[in-house]
């Protein structure tokens, strides 16, 4: 199997570190070379044309039909190698009604659009946003299924094609449980008072205040969890329509004693549940662990850091740091260079097209 070409436009931003890059930059590039060109110039695209012979599959997240009008649309690439896979990751889709009014795609907007931040927090709190950008995430993941599944086509039936995936049918699809209810039940969702853990619900699924921090509790049905707390009078109350009620009684006694009381209490007795801690924490743990998910690179500029490596493991094929992640650029003459004589890339830089 060839490479993959990944088109992007500019940089992502967030805070500037690691030689200029963004963290975020850094934290999303391991193992990846970089190309810097300007995609405005023909013997830009006829090079990336050229690349993508060598290719299995092109991704690109510019907004809808920009790629196209440079001439580096899914027919063009076709036209180079008929069975490429080309992806294209939007915010809206391509052809929406927000992506024909050019809405910004963006992680917190969608949330927002989507219902998934007036679902976050308790009621009369402002919508409450998830504490990352989780429609991102998923949305990447969900692109990677998108293109695996069209590589498998490939190799079965020898179709290359196009893939779309945005982060606005992912927000939905993430939410496809309370969906379903509410579509097919009726049910109409909303926050709770005293902050249960999600608004479709109920008790005592939700974080508890202890002595010393803070518990996480799973589902669990009210007549085992209400004597372990300390208060079998919850086992008489509704777990949704008295869902706010049953969290205060539970509250009042754990706030009475430290984190580790329950944990030693809850868990034997066969109650999910979980302190909660902050990502230093986390991080930390991971490090004097010796966990393989906190990996170290030298970056060019920047030095020696720190990132989170691959969360898949494979018995065969194991993942392993090839690339630091790269400073835009770094890789251009390289990567041309396999394709292209030395004299056509010095005439690229000389016209400013490349870097």
């Amino acid at each position: 199997m060839g490479a993959g070409l990944n088109l992007q436009g500019g940089l992502v931003g967030g805070e500037r570190g690691g030689g200029g890059d963004s963290a975020a930059f850094l934290a999303m590039n391991r193992n990846k070379r970089s190309v810097a060109v300007d995609l405005r110039s023909p013997d830009v695209r006829d090079a990336l044309l050229e690349l993508a012979r060598t290719c299995d599959v092109v991704v690109e997240n510019f907004r809808p039909g920009v790629l196209a009008k440079r001439g580096l649309g899914y027919d063009d690439f076709r036209a180079v190698r008929p069975d490429i896979v080309y992806c294209s990751g939007s915010g809206w889709g391509q052809d929406t009604r927000y992506a024909r009014e050019n809405r910004p795609g963006q992680d917190l907007l969608i949330q927002a659009m989507s219902g998934l931040a007036a679902n976050g927090g308790r009621a009369g709190d402002p919508p409450t946003p998830a504490g990352t950008a989780v429609v991102d995430a998923a949305t990447a993941l969900t692109l990677a299924n998108g293109i695996l599944a069209a590589l498998v086509a490939r190799e079965r039936h020898g179709v290359g094609q196009r893939v779309e995936v945005d982060l606005f049918s992912t927000a939905i699809s993430l939410q496809c449980q309370e969906i379903s209810s509410m579509v097919n039940q009726g049910r109409e969702f909303s926050r709770s008072e005293e902050g249960v853990g999600q608004a479709w619900l109920d008790a005592p699924f939700g974080i508890y205040r202890t002595a010393d921090g803070w518990l996480a509790v799973a589902m669990a049905p009210l007549d085992l969890v209400g004597p372990l707390f300390g208060a079998p009078e919850v086992a008489e109350l509704d777990a949704w329509t008295d869902r706010d009620e049953v969290k205060r009684l539970l509250e009042a006694r754990s706030a009475a004693e430290p984190t580790r009381h329950w944990l030693d209490t809850l868990l034997p007795a066969g109650v999910w549940c979980a302190r909660v801690r902050d990502t230093k924490e986390a991080v930390d743990e991971l490090r004097a662990d010796g966990s393989d998910l906190i990996v170290k690179a030298r970056h060019s500029v920047a030095g020696e850091i720190e990132l989170i490596g691959c969360p898949i493991r494979m018995s065969e094929t194991p993942w392993r740091m090839r690339y630091a992640p790269p400073a835009v650029g770094e890789h251009t003459g390289e990567v041309l260079g396999e394709l292209l004589p030395a004299e056509r890339i010095e005439r690229l830089r000389a016209d400013g097209v490349i870097r």
